[in-house]
C-alpha cells in the first residue's frame, strides 16, 4: 500500500517554516509497513490543492494532507475538499461543543470563528481532535483514502496516532517491517562500505542496508520486511530476531566504530558511560567555544558527571586558568599537541575532574598558515595517569569545523574510557 504526503501552505514553500510533519509521519507509517512513495507541497489556493491531490492520487492508495484547517480566510482546505468530493457542508454541533470545552479547559474564550471550524463536509468521517480545535477528516473515493489533518505538529501527531494509523492498519493490512540502526563515528561511509562489503553482499533479499551519513557520523540502518505468504502470527518476532542477529554480525565487523543504536546520540552514550563509571568529566575548549559543553549538557542529568567547562579562547586564559606554560605557547603555538595536553592537565586540576578533554584549533575562515591550515584541530583526553591526543584537518567551513571537532572529540573520550586509545 502506497502513501503520498501532501503539505499545504505558502509558509512551507517560501521557507518560513520547515516541514517536520512529513518526516514524522514517514517514520510512523514505515514502522507499520505502509510505504511512503511521494511527498509534495502546494500553496494555499484551490487550484494548487486540487492539482496536488489529483497528482498524488495517480500513484498512491492513500493521500495524507496537512495544513489549511484553521479558522482564518487563508485556511481553505476544508471547503476545497468538500467541493472536490462533491460534499455539502453542515454545522456540526458535537464538534462545536468539544471545541467550547477545550477552550474552557485552557482558560481562553471560544473565538467567533469556531462556528466556521465546526462547519464540516457531510461526507467526511470526522477524526476527533482532543488536543486542539480543528478535527481531522477522512474521505474515501474509488477505493482510495484521503485524510486531511491540522498542520500544528502536536495536533497532527495526536490524530495520526489515535485515529489515522489504526484505521489505515485495519483498512490496508501491511506486511511486518522492522528496523535496526547502528550508529557509528570516526569513519566516512566509503571506508565503512569497504569494511562491510562482504556482509552487505551476504544479506538475504528481504533485508536491506542503508547508509545515513551526517557530519562525522554514519547511521547504518538494517530494514527487514516479511516477504512470504502466509504471514504467521509471530512474523514480527521472527523478523526482529533475524535483524538482531544481523546487527550483531555487523557489530562484530566494526566494533571500533559503533557507539550506539537506534536514536541514541553520542553525548547520551558518553553520559551513560561516565555515570556508570562514577567519573566526573570536564572540558577545556578553544576553537569550539563551548560547543562540546553544550552537547554534554543537552542530556538531562548531565550535572551528575559534568562539573563544568573552561572556554579558553585567549592564550591568557589558557595560561591563567589552565596553567598552560607561556613557553609552550611561544615554541609550539596554541594549536599544538603540547598545548592541548597541558590544557587537559589544567582542566583536571581546576575543575576537579577525573577525565578531561581539551580542544584547540583554527576554525576559520581565516587564521591558517602553511604548517597549520584552516581546519587544523588538536584534541586531547586524559586522566591523572595518561593523556592521549589526536590531530585532525577538516575543511574551511567554520561551522562544520566546530561541529566535526565536537563529534570527533566526544568519540575520542568514548574510546579513551573503553581503552581503545
Amino acid at each position: 500500500m502506497n502513501v503520498h504526503l501532501l503539505t499545504i501552505g505558502d509558509e512551507i514553500l517560501i521557507g518560513q517554516i520547515i516541514d517536520t510533519n512529513s518526516a514524522w509521519m514517514s517514520r510512523q507509517l514505515n514502522l507499520r509497513g505502509l510505504r511512503v512513495t511521494g511527498k509534495s507541497s502546494v500553496s494555499d489556493t484551490r487550484e494548487a490543492i486540487v492539482d496536488g491531490l489529483e497528482q498524488a492520487a495517480r500513484f498512491a492508495d492513500v493521500v495524507i494532507m496537512t495544513g489549511g484547517l484553521g479558522p482564518t480566510k487563508d485556511d481553505i482546505t476544508k471547503k476545497t475538499l468538500a467541493d472536490h468530493f462533491g460534499s455539502g457542508m453542515s454545522f456540526h454541533q458535537e464538534t462545536y461543543d468539544r471545541m467550547a470545552a477545550y477552550f474552557a479547559k485552557i482558560g481562553r474564550k471560544l473565538p467567533d470563528a469556531a462556528v466556521i471550524q465546526a462547519t464540516l463536509p457531510d461526507d467526511a468521517v470526522l477524526l476527533t481532535n482532543k488536543v486542539g480545535s480543528a478535527p481531522g477528516m477522512w474521505f474515501e473515493q474509488a477505493g482510495k483514502v484521503f485524510v486531511s489533518l491540522p498542520g500544528v505538529p502536536f495536533e497532527m501527531e495526536y490524530l495520526m496516532s489515535a485515529e489515522v494509523l489504526p484505521r489505515l492498519s485495519a483498512r490496508f493490512p501491511g506486511r511486518p517491517i522492522a528496523h535496526r540502526t547502528l550508529r557509528t563515528a570516526g569513519e566516512g561511509e566509503s571506508n565503512i562500505a569497504k569494511r562491510i562489503e562482504a556482509f552487505e553482499d551476504s544479506l538475504p533479499e528481504n533485508i536491506k542496508l542503508a547508509y545515513l551519513p551526517s557530519l562525522g557520523q554514519v547511521r547504518l540502518r538494517l530494514t527487514g520486511r516479511w516477504d512470504s505468504d502466509p504471514v504467521p502470527p509471530d512474523a514480527e518476532a521472527q523478523l526482529g530476531a533475524l535483524l538482531d542477529a544481523k546487527a550483531a554480525e555487523l557489530l562484530a565487523i566494526i566494533p571500533d566504530l559503533v557507539y550506539g543504536y537506534d536514536e541514541e546520540t553520542l553525548e547520551q552514550v558518553l553520559g551513560r558511560m561516565l555515570r556508570e563509571r562514577g567519573l566526573q568529566f570536564a572540558t577545556a575548549e578553544s576553537c569550539t567555544g563551548g560547543h562540546v559543553a553544550h552537547l554534554i549538557t543537552s542530556v538531562p542529568g548531565a550535572s551528575d558527571y559534568f562539573p563544568g567547562s573552561i572556554v579558553s579562547y585567549a592564550n591568557s586564559v589558557k595560561e591563567n586558568l589552565l596553567g598552560v606554560r607561556p613557553d609552550t605557547l611561544v615554541h609550539f603555538g596554541a594549536v599544538s599537541d603540547e598545548t592541548v595536553r597541558e590544557m587537559v592537565a589544567g582542566a583536571l586540576t581546576t575543575l576537579g575532574a577525573d577525565v578531561a578533554l581539551a580542544i584547540s584549533g583554527i576554525a576559520g575562515p581565516d587564521g591558517g598558515t602553511p604548517d597549520k591550515p584552516v581546519g587544523t584541530v588538536w584534541m586531547a583526553v586524559g586522566n591523572r595517569n595518561r593523556i592521549v591526543s589526536e590531530k585532525h584537518v577538516f575543511g574551511r567551513d567554520r561551522t562544520k569545523n566546530i561541529q566535526l571537532a565536537g563529534v570527533y572529540a566526544l568519540n575520542l573520550v568514548r574510546k579513551f574510557l573503553l581503552g581503545q586509545v
